[in-house]
């Protein structure tokens, strides 16, 4: 039912039982807050979103206040502007000044809020907290003298993540976020997944940035230096660059990376294509020996991460694969160098990834070949963009270029696992094509991309039958789990994506991860396969290729060598 609401002098309609924020919103009016979050429920702790109503006495907060009749608002009145520039200085009273320095100077709320409000100097004196840095994690580092107790990554970790890894801590003055115990986080279950640092408005989340570590490897004699990224990377730097929401500047990548200085520049979809390639193979030796289904995927390191701590009893169904960057990496690592004739030369390999999870995931001693990393850094697209200011580049006098052979792909099949639903699809296309001999059309599987964090569709391939499914979000996935061990749900795949809406949105992207560009994002990758000529992994020539000159077979003794691994239970130290 419609409700009349006069907004600063216009006339709006709202719905009954909304909130105010939300019909403001909807209507184009914006209101600043910091502890609100899109899906989640208010919880009303910044008063930054307050408003005055016409008969109530006190200032409101939009973001909780609930419509039930007409209302007269006024949302940026002498009386609200005051009180939220009180609520800013307050925050700013124990803050540290080091913007300068802050890896999210320019991206920082607090730091938008001040220059909205025009706040110039410190008029409210705190008292600085004494926190320590943590850099345990290899992925996240905590600064809790930049926290604002907005409260919006403990609800991201518990609410969308079902993690928990952060939570409130203490009363009154002495109010804080905190681990358990107050421990580091890597003592913690901590999945790196990254969406608290996404989440933060401030800088204290943010990645273990590895990208300075490159210097005294780029330039140096005797080095071998190898980048490799994701195609969630190719069609997200683009925000951060300038260019069009969604543009893929997969050839300003390679033309750029080249011009740093990485002497061999590939693509991580190569790899996905491999992992398609092996997980068919996977799933055709189960169906046909009678084993448990369904096949999870283990392309995401977070969800492993999360799998091996709350569900080792689904390990067995887990793929033994590796993730696609680590599958790339065991190639470059162990057989390039030979192909290339440079074995005397040292691998220096750099996987650039839209995911956090995958700078925890190169330190698993399950990664390591004799001892050695098969991956030595992971930069995130943040850190790419950051490296692509540096070199001093103009990218609008860039000719797009393409990877170097043979780790790239002439297909779209690889780069579809960067969103959500993704792996899922293109690995059922192989698997038809082996069951039918014939390839399965391209729009018999558009609804299965559905914006839904859960969507399951039956594809028959012949007589057979295929129950396919996709999650995303930890706390979803939990849910189908459950489903799963209840026999309330039968598949035979099921993808896991610990981030909502797969790596398009995951912890390394840009900042803020606004709904409209992780909707950009998904379409790019979805218009590179609505506009390849070859849509699965294995018509790819290249993939083709490298089972036709080194590993012979999916499944075969090198293929188990190099691309497998055992996930095995994790304790949670704490």
């Amino acid at each position: 039912m419609g409700v009349r609401l006069e907004v600063n002098g216009r006339s709006i309609e709202a719905e009954k039982g909304e909130t105010i924020l939300s019909a403001l919103n909807r209507h184009g009016m914006h209101v600043p807050t910091i502890c609100s979050m899109k899906d989640l429920s208010p919880s009303g702790a910044c008063r930054m979103c307050v408003v005055e109503v016409e008969g109530s006495e006190n200032l409101v907060p939009s973001c909780s206040f609930p419509i039930e009749g007409p209302m007269k608002i006024m949302t940026h009145s002498p009386r609200v502007l005051r009180a939220r520039k009180t609520n800013v200085e307050l925050l700013l009273s124990n803050h540290p000044d080091d913007c300068l320095y802050c890896e999210r100077n320019g991206s920082c709320e607090l730091q938008s809020l001040s220059e909205d409000l025009n706040i110039r100097e410190r008029r409210i004196p705190g008292k600085r907290s004494p926190h320590k840095i943590d850099k345990s994690s290899p992925a996240i580092i905590r600064d809790p003298s930049k926290c604002i107790l907005c409260g919006r990554c403990v609800r991201i970790c518990e609410e969308i993540m079902a993690t928990s890894s952060l939570d409130f801590a203490h009363r009154g003055n002495e109010l804080k976020i905190s681990t358990t115990l107050a421990k580091p986080l890597n003592y913690s279950n901590c999945t790196s997944c990254g969406q608290c640092l996404v989440a933060c408005p401030t800088g204290a989340l943010i990645e273990h940035v590895q990208f300075p570590e490159l210097e005294e490897h780029i330039h140096a004699p005797g080095k071998l230096v190898v980048a490799q990224y994701s195609p969630a990377v190719a069609v997200s730097v683009a925000e951060l660059l300038g260019y069009k929401p969604g543009t893929d500047l997969s050839g300003i990548i390679n033309a750029v990376l080249r011009r740093y200085g990485f002497d061999k520049v590939f693509e991580t979809s190569f790899g996905a294509d491999l992992m398609i390639m092996e997980q068919a193979r996977i799933y055709q030796d189960r169906k046909r020996d009678g084993q448990d289904l369904p096949l999870i995927t283990s392309s995401c390191p977070a969800w492993i991460h999360y799998a091996e701590q709350y569900y080792p009893e689904l390990l067995y169904l887990l793929s033994p694969l590796k993730s696609p960057q680590q599958i790339a990496g065991a190639l470059i690592r162990e057989w390039f160098p030979k192909a290339e004739k440079e074995e005397g030369k040292e691998i220096v390999s750099v996987v650039i990834s839209s995911c956090t999870a995958a700078k925890t995931e190169a330190k698993r001693v399950e990664m390591t070949r004799t001892g050695i990393p098969t991956i030595d850094l992971v930069l995130t697209t943040r850190e790419l963009a950051r490296m692509i200011k540096l070199s001093g580049l103009d990218l609008e006098l860039l000719e797009p270029e393409l990877p170097d052979a043979p780790f790239y792909s002439t297909g779209s099949a690889g780069k579809l696992c960067s969103v959500a639903g993704g792996e899922a699809e293109a690995t059922v296309r192989t698997i038809y094509a082996q069951i039918t001999g014939t390839e399965i059309p391209a729009s018999k599987l558009h609804r299965f991309r559905i914006n839904k964090s859960y969507r399951e569709m039956i594809v028959k391939a012949g007589k057979t039958e295929i129950r396919m499914g996709t999650v995303s979000g930890l706390a979803n996935a939990v849910a189908v789990i459950e489903e799963l061990l209840s026999g309330k749900r039968k598949l035979d795949i099921l993808e896991v994506m610990a981030c909502p809406d797969g790596c398009i949105n995951g912890g390394g992207q840009p900042i803020p991860a606004v709904e409209k560009l992780i909707r950009s994002r998904s379409k790019a990758v979805y218009d590179m396969d609505n506009g390849s000529k070859n849509h699965t992994a294995h018509g790819d020539p290249l993939v083709q290729e490298i089972y036709r000159d080194l590993l012979k077979e999916a499944g075969g003794k090198l293929s188990q060598d190099l691309f497998y691994t055992t996930y095995l239970k994790r304790e949670v130290l704490l």
